[in-house]
């Protein structure tokens, strides 16, 4: 590998801003922020949607019932099933 063209790899704390939920992780962004975790100072990465908010993983998330090709090529062009 060669030396100095890697950025910087190190531990961040991962808010997530619509439930405050912080989570460690390694990453290479910057962050002019800190915050205490766990008695440790790191860099504070605020993000909109975690595991901890998304309607995936809170069991929230409703599903669309998708129609095949046919039944949408009939609602379209207004043919009843008979």
């Amino acid at each position: 590998m060669k030396q100095g063209i890697h950025p910087e790899y190190r531990q961040v704390v991962f808010m997530d801003s619509s439930t405050g939920k912080k989570f460690l992780a390694g990453s290479t962004m910057n962050s002019k922020e800190t915050t205490d975790y766990e008695g440790t100072d790191y860099p504070l990465i605020r993000v909109e949607i975690s595991s901890d908010s998304h309607p995936f993983y809170t069991g929230k998330q409703k599903f669309a019932q998708a129609d095949g090709r046919i039944d949408r090529f009939n609602k379209k062009y207004g043919l009843a099933n008979k």
